[in-house]
């Protein structure tokens, strides 16, 4: 085995050596307790408790390319949040920092631009499951209920919702409706879903947002872009550099 960064501690024999080395033994569990509150700070949800979007001042449109914008209209910032219904890493981002955007988006500070790509299709059971969980948030959004919108959106990446990645099941259409009416959305918007009605047009968006997503400097899923710059999610409060 090498030595080269092996520590070989030297022979002691006065009390001032005794002494430094119980001091550097506090400094360096000091450093590893400090490091380990910090590890947790980053994987802790912000503002937990809060839940989904509550100002029923919000607005909810589809723009171009099926992207949809949820906030107020006189919103500070607005960024972009690419995501598939599918992703893993899409689910971790909502469960440790949904809620901060929710209430960033409720105070004005921040409006979001989603952005629903569907690349992960192919490990879904029924093979579009992502484009068909992506048409469903667009028929929630065209009903104009911006609040049934961030629940739904919610509810579609947390734990226990979102199918996994190759799994044996994941949701038909029917019950991406009862998903939605569980989290607010009105009966003409669980037609549309039940329907699958606007699937086709969820696949041509799709495509469109993972050219956007390329054009931002980005392949994966979740990316968040403000001012054309990636923003770095890795610290689950980075939210808080939008908010006063």
């Amino acid at each position: 085995m090498s030595t080269k960064n092996k520590y070989n501690p030297e022979p002691v024999s006065s009390k001032s050596t005794y002494i430094i080395g119980g001091l550097a033994v506090l400094v360096i569990a000091a450093l590893v307790i400090g490091g380990v509150l910090w590890t947790n700070s980053k994987n802790t949800p912000q503002n937990d408790g809060y839940g989904s979007v509550q100002n029923s001042a919000v607005d909810v449109t589809v723009q171009d390319g099926g992207v949809v914008l949820l906030g107020l209209p006189d919103a500070k910032t607005t960024i972009d949040l690419f995501e598939d219904p599918l992703c893993p890493a899409c689910a971790a981002l909502e469960h440790l920092s949904g809620q901060a955007v929710a209430a960033a988006i409720d105070d004005g500070h921040i409006a979001v631009r989603y952005h629903m790509l569907d690349f992960l299709n192919q490990l879904s059971s029924s093979g579009d499951y992502s484009t068909r969980a992506g048409a469903a948030l667009t028929c929630v959004a065209e009903s104009g209920d911006a609040l049934a919108y961030s629940a739904f959106h919610t509810t579609l990446f947390a734990t226990g919702t979102q199918p996994e990645e190759n799994g044996k099941s994941d949701h038909t259409n029917d019950e991406l409706a009862q998903i939605a009416r569980d989290a607010g959305a009105s009966a003409d918007a669980a037609s549309c879903i039940s329907s699958g009605s606007g699937v086709e047009a969820a696949a041509t968006n799709a495509a469109t947002a993972s050219a956007a997503l390329t054009a931002a400097g980005s392949n994966g899923t979740p990316t968040v872009v403000a001012d054309g710059k990636i923003v770095s999610t890795s610290n689950s409060n980075w939210v808080s550099q939008f908010t006063p």
